[in-house]
C-alpha cells in the first residue's frame, strides 16, 4: 500500500480550509506534484530501517511520500497551524502509514536533538526553504551524528554552491563546510511550476553522505574560523586574508608554510583537507590556537 498524495486541487483546498497563505518569510513554497515527491524520495535511497528527518512540511506533500519509504518520520514546522494540521492530513491520506509520524512544532535552527532520539533520524529528507537551508543543512548534521545521509531540495543557486569544488567560481564556505561532514553531489534539478506559489528560479536536489572529517582531531570550530576567514576577502591571498585569525600575517603564512599550503594562494582554490591542516597549524599563543 501506498499513501495517498497530494495534488493540486487538494493543496488548495487543503489552504483553504486552513486558512494558511504562503509567506516569503517563512520560505514558503509547496510542492503540490506528487512524481516531484516520488522522484525525491526514491533520489533519497531509503532504506527500511532509516528514520526521516523533513524540516519545514508545509501542508504534507513530501511526508505522505516519506510515510510508507522510511521506518519512521520526524517533521519539524515552525509554522502552528500547519504543526497542528499534518498529523491529520497524514491519518485522511496515509492510512496505516500515519503511525509512523512525529510531528515536531519547532525551529530546525533550535530543537533540542533530545527531542528527535526516538527513534534518531539517520536521513534528512527536505524541501528546505531557501532562506535558511544552509545554516538548517550544517547545524543538523553537526547537531545529529545519527544522520548517515539525505537529500535536500534548496534553491538551484544554492544547490550549485553547497556541491562546488575547489576552483569553481561558486566554491566558497557552503562548499567547504558541507565538506567537513559529508560527499555531496547534484542530483537534479527542479522546476518551478511544481510549486505554489510559483517561484521564479529553478530548484535543485542535493544529496549527500556522512563521512568521517578530514582532521577529526582538529575541532571543527577552529577549521570553520579559517574557512570564514579566508573567504571573507576572498580576493586576497591567505597571507593576507588568515592575518586576524592568526595573529599577523607573518605568523598566517608561517602556519600556512608548516601546513604546506602556499601563502600566495587563494581559499577558493583550497581542499576542507587542506583547511583542516591550516587549522590545525595554528600558531601557539594565538587565539587561532584555543
Amino acid at each position: 500500500m501506498t499513501a495517498g498524495l497530494l495534488g493540486p486541487a487538494e493543496i488548495r483546498d487543503l489552504a483553504a480550509r486552513l486558512g494558511v497563505h504562503p509567506t516569503k518569510k517563512l520560505g514558503q513554497n509547496f510542492v503540490h506534484d506528487p512524481n516531484t515527491v516520488r522522484r525525491i524520495v526514491a533520489a533519497a535511497g531509503l532504506a527500511a530501517d532509516d528514520v526521516a528527518l523533513e524540516v519545514g512540511p508545509g501542508l504534507g506533500s513530501l511526508t505522505l511520500a516519506l510515510l510508507p519509504a522510511a521506518a519512521h518520520t520526524h517533521a519539524v514546522e515552525i509554522d502552528p497551524t500547519l504543526a497542528a494540521a499534518l498529523p491529520q492530513t497524514a491519518a485522511r491520506h496515509a492510512g496505516p502509514y500515519a503511525g509512523r509520524l512525529t510531528v515536531h512544532r519547532a525551529d530546525a535552527l533550535r530543537i533540542d536533538p533530545a527531542e528527535l532520539a526516538a527513534p534518531a533520524p539517520t536521513a534528512l529528507v527536505a524541501n528546505l526553504p531557501y532562506n535558511v537551508a544552509v545554516p538548517v543543512v550544517l547545524h543538523l548534521l553537526a547537531a545529529l551524528p545519527s544522520l548517515r545521509h539525505g537529500l535536500v531540495m534548496v534553491q538551484k543557486e544554492v544547490a550549485d554552491r553547497l556541491v562546488a569544488g575547489p576552483g569553481s567560481k561558486v566554491y566558497g564556505i557552503p562548499s567547504v563546510k558541507l565538506a567537513w561532514h559529508a560527499h555531496s553531489r547534484a542530483a537534479g534539478r527542479v522546476p518551478p511550476n511544481v510549486f505554489w506559489p510559483v517561484p521564479n528560479v529553478d530548484s535543485g536536489l542535493v544529496a549527500f553522505t556522512r563521512r568521517e572529517p578530514p582532521r577529526p582531531e582538529v575541532p571543527r570550530e577552529r577549521v570553520f574560523a579559517v574557512v570564514d576567514a579566508a573567504f571573507a576577502q576572498r580576493r586576497k591571498t591567505l597571507r593576507a586574508a588568515l592575518a586576524g585569525w592568526a595573529g599577523g600575517a607573518d605568523r598566517a603564512a608561517a602556519a600556512l608554510t608548516v601546513a604546506g599550503v602556499d601563502p600566495g594562494a587563494r581559499g577558493e582554490s583550497l581542499t576542507v583537507e587542506q583547511f583542516a591542516a591550516i587549522a590545525a597549524s595554528a600558531p601557539t599563543g594565538t587565539p587561532a590556537a584555543q
